[in-house]
C-alpha cells in the first residue's frame, strides 16, 4: 500500500465491482465470443437469405454504428449499459429489414442472453473474506457504471446499498425514471452519502479506474484507494489518497473507524 494524503475518519466504504472485486476482462472476452456466435445463429436464421460479407464478424465493430446512431437519438443512454446495447441491438436488426417487433423481440433475446452470461464467473475467496471482515465494522456499498448481479455473484449482502448508473425508476405505476449518471459525474457518490447521512469526506471509495473512479470521488468529495492491479483502468487524473498492491490491503486501514 502508498498512501499519497493523510486519511481522515472513515465511516463507510464504497467498492466499485468490476476490475476491482474481481478481474473482469477474462470475463468479457469470453462473452464477446459467445455473444458473436450467438448473432451468428440467430442472423442465419432469421434472415436465411442474408450472406454476409467476407469475414463478416458480428463482434462490437459490427454493432459499433448502431451505437453511435442510438446516442444520437438519444445522448443519456450513455450512461445506461442494459438501455444502450437492447437499442444498439435493435437498430441492428431494424436495418436489416426485421419488422420493429421482431427487432425488439430478438433485441430483448440478446440482451437477457447476455445478461446471464455477465454474471457467471466466481468472485475470489479473498473479496468475499475481506467484504465479509469489513462489513463487520463499516456500512458497505457498491457503485457500479456496469450491470453485473452482485446477487447471482454472491456478494450482495455485504452491501447495504448497491447502485449502477442508468435510469432508475421512480414510479412503476407511471414508468417515471431518473438518471444516475456514470462515473465520474458525482450522482451516485452524492446519493451513497446522502442514504448514509454522512459527509462526503467521511465515505473511502475504491476503485481500480483513475478517471471514473478516483477523479469522480474526489470531485465528490470523497476519500480514494486506487486498485490498478488488474491494469485495465483509465491513468490516474488526480493523485488518490492510497495506492492498493491488491484489495485485501483494505484490512490494514480497520482502525481507522473513529
Amino acid at each position: 500500500m502508498q498512501i499519497y494524503r493523510r486519511l481522515t475518519a472513515i465511516k463507510a466504504i464504497s467498492f466499485d465491482l468490476d476490475d476491482t472485486l474481481y478481474n473482469n476482462r477474462p470475463v468479457m472476452l469470453a462473452i464477446e465470443k459467445k455473444m458473436v456466435n450467438y448473432f451468428t445463429e440467430r442472423f442465419a436464421t432469421l434472415l436465411p437469405n442474408f450472406t454476409p460479407e467476407a469475414k463478416q464478424i458480428f463482434n462490437w465493430r459490427f454493432w459499433a454504428p448502431y451505437r453511435q446512431q442510438a446516442i444520437r437519438i438519444q445522448p443519456e443512454l450513455t450512461h445506461d449499459v442494459v438501455k444502450i446495447r437492447y437499442e444498439t441491438y435493435r437498430l441492428g436488426l431494424l436495418a436489416f429489414n426485421l419488422s420493429a417487433e421482431a427487432s425488439e423481440q430478438e433485441a430483448q433475446a440478446g440482451l437477457d442472453y447476455f445478461i446471464s452470461l455477465r454474471s457467471d464467473f466466481t468472485v475470489p475467496k479473498t473479496s468475499h473474506e475481506l467484504l465479509a471482515s469489513l462489513a463487520k465494522k463499516f456500512p458497505l456499498v457498491a457503485i457500479s457504471n456496469g450491470n453485473v448481479d452482485t446477487k447471482t455473484l454472491g456478494i450482495d449482502h455485504y452491501f447495504q446499498h448497491i447502485y449502477h448508473a442508468g435510469f432508475q425508476p421512480i414510479d412503476s405505476y407511471n414508468k417515471s425514471e431518473y438518471l444516475l449518471k456514470q462515473k465520474p459525474a458525482v450522482d451516485m457518490f452524492t446519493l451513497v452519502c446522502a442514504q448514509l447521512a454522512i459527509p462526503s469526506k467521511q465515505l473511502l471509495h475504491v476503485g481500480d479506474c483513475g478517471f471514473a473512479d478516483i477523479l469522480g470521488a474526489l470531485n465528490a468529495g470523497c476519500q480514494t484507494a486506487w486498485l490498478p492491479q488488474y491494469g485495465v483502468g483509465k491513468k490516474l487524473q488526480q493523485i488518490p489518497h492510497i495506492e492498493l498492491t491488491q484489495v485485501s490491503d483494505l484490512s490494514q486501514l480497520l482502525p481507522i473507524k473513529s
